[in-house]
């Protein structure tokens, strides 16, 4: 790395101060004295090249996590990285800097960017994140191919009220669960840069996060990038900063290096650092870091090298359309696929048995992509795949979807639609809505009353215009803002047509007839009856009875079952997709459920009825081929489940309780049988585990411990097992996960094979985080180690004895403590302490606690300080008590008066009631009687 940093170093000391401001931006301005184009942050890499058109287009990024196989997410994410140099050889503004991957941890499945991340599991997320990492960057000692960027830093899990709601999140599950991935895969050296989020963690937003600088202080090499619009939203959006100026300095103050904002203008970026500079907010020198780190970027991928020294330069790939693009995609959604239930074995279906099948449902015929994917070179749905599959077969297609049309309530007349071209002006106009197609219109329900209507003439869907006409201009809903979402509101007999984007109701122009979406409330919007001409769900069946086979697909639509800026509410199925699949199962019982969706959905009136379920994120341009292979029986499943189903989203809890701990929730904590659990997925053959051994019975924190298994496939047919070992600590005071993934491996067996499968774990992997000392701990004695197919289904388990030391008595003084140290606590959050350091415990009121454990009451402390502000006009109270919040014995009581309101913080130093006598080690309690603030306390012995 000389090289580079010797060029580095050489650039850096002869830029200008408006050329270090300007190469602070997203998109870098070229200068051209020192040899240096243009350059740009930023290319989206989740499961394909976004937003720059045609690249290859891989399953979702929880897709590929269902794989189960870091090395094929390594293959993954080699091609992406190829395409990526391809596509910039061919267009510059296409930056080697990429972002992706996303490893926030899935804890909601409700989250809207759910498909965007791995897993609900820390150890799987970092083994893949790394294995596509890897892949990214090339096997080039010295240079990479691109510099991937870790996506979103930190505690990142929903869309709703993302500005304002402060993810909450205790010292021990920000370390055990959010922080540790993206630590642990930074530390094995594959990312170059990290974004923060959206989102505000304990009451500070993650751009200007306290975890952000520490990072930044471990990893000074690290760049860090402003998620979109971010640097302006402090001030115009969470409203944290009142000053931009203000907030730009303390964006650099704690480690960002390159301003994501206002698009392709650095103008409004540049003004604003050169203000603060002039103001004395900035000093130049706090510019340096900042640049040397982007510049190295730069030079990591070769960009200052001369013609012909770059190792990655001229890189030939046929972008999304090569041969080994297309096998790779194929392959990838193959193995993404889980079997949820067979349970008649209704699956494989062979196709010298399968004479007939009837393909059903609205996503039959349809591939899916989000946001972030790629423009796919092409597109297999499931009916193509199973038409070319089964091409001796008779494959009939129905959507099962209805067919209306909507009559002006009062008249006959009937929307009417453009017969022949589509994307004009609909309009109320005479028909009979009967054999008329202009008035015809196929219903396609989403779920949550989203749904969407396409015109049966010209097979466009319903959209508003810019001037929020209704229009039929599109072939599928799309876009940042999905203006082809309506509900249908019930007015008496009839309806109302509410479009979701524009938040407005269909009416009419009387001159015209023209319906246009301008009604802000009921009261001026068209009323219309709904005459439901044919019943997709009477068709369905109808084809259903006459088949050999059934496949329905069902699912979620991307863009509007929850995405970027948008949280589901809940997680069942559309109400109509659910009626159709019902109705077939029951008409045939050879039918398989196939959902697509980018998260888990509750699946209630189809499990337990469906016999076989397969599911599949959305995977790609190659779906529909492995899903037809999958079926077939040439590749049998081999996907897990990266996360948990649940049976309903009671399960769930409150989508902003981030404390999965106290809450009981993921895998790990959660106590209640999930629908299906997390590891979960079937194979065409059965596998049996036996002889299971360690490589040692007692070990220490700093040994390696050595698992054997057996595994022997006891079916008839050749398959894949996916064996998951997982850890149990000892019961103890510290809550400790039920089960905690820390290895896998896949092993492939031939019918009647057997294999001794090796895992291997750090003890130190264990661990759990000490509040008390800020570290690591190794809790002594028995922990269980447990092999088997997922979570929920162990075969074999036995005990390690692990020997280390015990946690000593916990010291709270004579050195402030942070009170957000805590072991426990009740009524209270975790907010900022000054506006870009330190974090306090804000009570909700009366009845708020926090508990220290263990605390060394040895030398009977005499002395209680603690850092406090009020939040009200009346006096409330910090009291400490021994044992118990509410009813334990009080040594000292601190009034926080209406002079301490405000935010500001005061030190108060009391004597304590003496202890007698005292119990060496006790808990300790901080109790409140009202909305008090603490920062830092101490309990000690002054004298």
């Amino acid at each position: 790395m000389r090289q580079i940093d010797s060029h580095v170093d050489s650039l850096l000391s002869r830029l200008t101060l408006d050329e270090k401001v300007g190469l602070l931006h997203q998109y870098a301005p070229a200068v051209p004295r020192l040899g240096m184009a243009a350059f740009r942050t930023g290319t989206e890499v989740l499961h394909g090249v976004g937003f720059t058109g045609v690249a290859t287009v891989f399953p979702q990024a929880v897709g590929l996590a269902a794989t189960w196989e870091p090395d094929l997410v390594r293959q993954v994410g080699a091609t992406v990285g190829s395409e990526v140099r391809a596509l910039h050889e061919r267009d510059p503004s296409i930056g080697l800097n990429v972002w992706g991957p996303v490893v926030n941890l899935l804890r909601d499945p409700r989250w809207g960017r759910n498909e965007e991340g791995y897993s609900e599991d820390p150890t799987l997320t970092r083994e893949l994140a790394i294995a596509y990492c890897q892949g990214l960057r090339g096997e080039h000692e010295e240079f990479l191919r691109v510099t991937p960027t870790l996506k979103a830093f930190l505690a990142y899990n929903h869309e709703t009220a993302k500005f304002e709601r402060s993810s909450q999140v205790p010292a021990r599950v920000l370390h055990e669960y959010d922080l540790r991935p993206f630590l642990e895969i930074i530390r094995a050296g594959v990312a170059s840069a990290v974004m923060p989020s959206y989102g505000l963690v304990n009451g500070r937003p993650s751009h200007v996060g306290e975890h952000l600088r520490a990072l930044c202080a471990e990893f000074p090499d690290l760049v860090v990038v402003a998620d979109a619009f971010a640097p302006s939203d402090l001030v115009d959006k969470s409203g944290y900063f009142a000053d931009p100026d203000v907030a730009s300095a303390a964006l650099l103050g704690t480690g960002l290096d390159n301003f994501t904002d206002h698009d392709d203008d650095p103008g409004p970026t540049t003004e604003v650092l050169r203000r603060a500079l002039d103001s004395g907010l900035l000093e130049e020198s706090a510019l340096d870091g900042p640049v040397r780190r982007l510049l190295r970027l730069r030079a990591e991928t070769g960009e200052f090298l001369g013609p012909g020294e770059d190792p990655h330069a001229d890189h030939v790939v046929e972008v999304g359309t090569g041969a080994p693009q297309r096998e790779l995609a194929r392959e990838a959604a193959r193995r993404a696929i889980v079997l949820l239930r067979n349970d008649h074995d209704v699956l494989p279906l062979r196709s010298d048995r399968v004479t007939s099948i009837a393909v059903v449902g609205q996503f039959a015929d349809r591939v899916c992509n989000d946001w972030y994917a790629p423009e796919p070179p092409y597109e297999v749905t499931p009916l193509d795949g199973l038409r070319t599959r089964f091409a001796g077969s008779a494959v009939r297609h129905v959507e099962g979807v209805d067919r209306v049309a909507f009559r002006l309530s009062g008249t006959d007349l009937r929307i009417t639609a453009d017969p022949t071209t589509g994307g004009g002006v609909l309009r109320v106009a005479d028909g009979d809505g009967d054999g008329d197609d202009s008035t015809l219109f196929d219903v396609f329900d989403w779920g949550e009353g989203g749904l969407s209507f396409r015109s049966v003439a010209n097979r466009r869907f319903l959209s508003g215009s810019d001037d929020y006409e209704l229009v039929d201009d599109k072939e599928r809903p799309w876009g940042w803002v999905v203006r082809e979402t309506f509900r249908l509101v019930p007015s008496g007999p009839d309806f109302l047509i509410y479009n979701a984007a524009a938040r407005k109701y269909v009416t009419v122009v009387p001159e015209s007839g023209a319906l246009v979406m301008t009604a802000a409330g009921p009261d001026t919007a068209a009323a219309f009856t709904v005459e439901r001409l044919s019943d997709g769900v009477a068709a369905a069946v109808e084809a259903a009875r006459g088949a050999d086979a059934v496949v329905v697909v069902v699912g979620s639509y991307p863009q509007i079952n929850g995405r970027e800026m948008h949280d589901r509410t809940e997680l069942e199925l559309a109400p109509r997709q659910v009626a159709v699949a019902r109705a077939v199962v029951a008409a045939n019982p050879s039918t398989v459920v196939v959902v697509a969706s980018g998260h888990p959905v509750t699946m209630d009136g189809i499990d337990g009825q469906a016999p076989t379920v397969l599911w599949s994120a959305h995977g790609g341009q190659e779906f529909g081929t492995a899903l037809a292979e999958v079926i077939a029986g040439d590749q049998a499943p081999t996907g897990r489940l990266p996360q948990t189903w649940h049976r309903d989203v009671d399960q769930l809890g409150d989508l902003f309780e981030y404390d999965i701990i106290k809450s009981g929730a993921t895998y790990l904590y959660l106590r209640e049988p999930p629908l299906y659990p997390f590891g979960h997925g079937l194979s065409y053959t059965s596998f049996h585990y036996s002889d299971l051994r360690l490589g040692a019975d007692v070990v220490t924190e700093a040994d390696r411990v050595a698992v054997h298994v057996t595994v022997t496939n006891t079916g008839k047919v050749d398959g894949e097992e996916v064996v998951q070992l997982y850890v149990r600590a000892p019961d103890g005071p510290v809550p400790r996960p039920l089960r905690q993934l820390l290895g896998f491996r896949r092993v492939r067996l031939a019918a009647g094979g057997s294999a001794t499968v090796e895992l291997s774990v750090d003890v130190a992997e264990f661990a759990y985080w000490d509040v008390a000392r800020n570290r690591w701990r190794v809790a002594p004695g028995a922990h269980r180690i447990m092999v088997g197919s997922s979570s929920a289904d162990i075969r074999l388990s036995t005990e390690v004895d692990v020997r280390a030391d015990p946690p000593p008595p916990r010291s709270l003084g004579p050195t402030l403590v942070r009170a957000a140290d805590f072991d426990d606590y009740h009524g209270i959050r975790l907010t900022a302490e000054h506006r870009t350091s330190g974090e306090a415990v804000q009570a909700a009121g009366a009845g708020s606690w926090l508990l220290f454990r263990d605390v060394d009451l040895s030398d009977a402390p005499d002395t209680f300080v603690a850092r406090v502000s009020g939040g009200t006009s009346a006096t409330s109270c910090l009291e400490v008590r021994l044992d118990d919040p509410l009813y334990g014995r009080i040594l000292a009581a601190v009034p926080v008066t209406p002079d301490m309101a405000g935010g500001g913080w005061t030190t108060v130093r009391i004597p304590c009631d003496p202890l007698r006598r005292p119990d060496p080690v006790q808990n300790i309690f901080l109790s409140f009687t009202g909305p008090v603030a603490v920062s830092s306390f101490a309990l000690y012995r002054a004298a």
